[in-house]
C-alpha cells in the first residue's frame, strides 16, 4: 500500500470556495472552475468571433490562461463567472480591434450546430448563426452582448469604448442587417441608422 494520499475529490463547492482553493495553489479547484464555465465562455467567444471555431477555441484557451494568471488579483467584488465572462469578452474585443482578418464561417461548425437541436429547427438555427456571423464585427459584438448575453447598453458601451446611445444605434443597425440577411420581407441591407459602417 502506498503512503501517497488519494486524489482529493472536488465537492460541489460554489465558485467562491473553488477560487479560494485555486488561489492557494490547488490546480484541481481551477480545473473544476474550468469545467464549470468553459461551455458558456466558449459559446460567447464563438459568436463574437463570427462562428470561427479555431479562433473561438484559441480565445477560450487564452481567457482561461489569463484567468489563472489573474486569479490572485480577483477581489470578489463580482461573481467569478461575471469576472471570467468579462475577461473573455474583453479579449475577444481586443482581438477584433487588431487589423482585419478574413471573416469566415468554419463549415465543420455548421454541421455541429444541428447536433443538439431538434430536426425541424436545425436549419433555422444554422441560418440564424450564419447570419449573425456575417454581421460587421462591432454590430455582431453589440447584438451578441445585448440580445444573447443580456448586457446593458452602458456595459457594452464601456467595453467597446462607445457611448450608450451609439450602442443603441449599433444594436438597431445589427437587428436591421440581421433581418435583411434572413430575408425578412421589407428589410434591406441599406444602413439608414447613421452608424459608421467601417467596423
Amino acid at each position: 500500500m502506498s503512503d501517497a494520499a488519494p486524489p482529493r475529490a472536488i465537492p460541489a463547492d460554489d465558485d467562491a470556495g473553488l477560487v479560494q482553493r485555486a488561489v492557494a495553489g490547488e490546480t484541481a479547484a481551477f480545473e473544476a472552475l474550468y469545467r464549470r464555465h468553459v461551455a458558456r465562455v466558449h459559446g460567447v467567444l464563438w459568436r463574437l468571433s463570427g462562428m470561427h471555431a479555431a479562433l473561438a477555441e484559441e480565445l477560450t484557451q487564452e481567457a482561461f490562461l489569463h484567468a489563472w494568471q489573474g486569479l490572485p488579483g480577483f477581489r470578489g467584488d463580482s461573481a467569478f463567472s461575471t469576472w471570467l465572462h468579462r475577461l473573455a469578452v474583453n479579449l475577444a474585443l481586443m482581438r477584433m480591434r487588431t487589423p482585419e482578418r478574413e471573416e469566415t464561417v468554419d463549415p465543420d461548425t455548421l454541421v455541429l450546430l444541428a447536433g443538439g437541436a431538434r430536426e425541424f429547427c436545425a436549419g433555422e438555427r444554422a441560418e440564424l448563426e450564419q447570419a449573425v456571423a456575417r454581421l460587421p464585427p462591432r454590430a455582431r459584438a453589440v447584438l451578441v452582448l445585448h440580445d444573447i448575453e443580456g448586457w446593458q447598453h452602458q456595459e457594452i458601451g464601456a467595453a467597446l469604448g462607445i457611448a450608450s446611445g451609439s450602442c443603441k444605434a449599433h444594436l438597431h443597425r445589427a437587428r436591421g442587417l440581421l433581418r435583411a440577411l434572413l430575408g425578412e420581407p421589407g428589410a434591406t441591407l441599406h444602413d439608414d441608422t447613421g452608424v459608421r459602417g467601417d467596423d
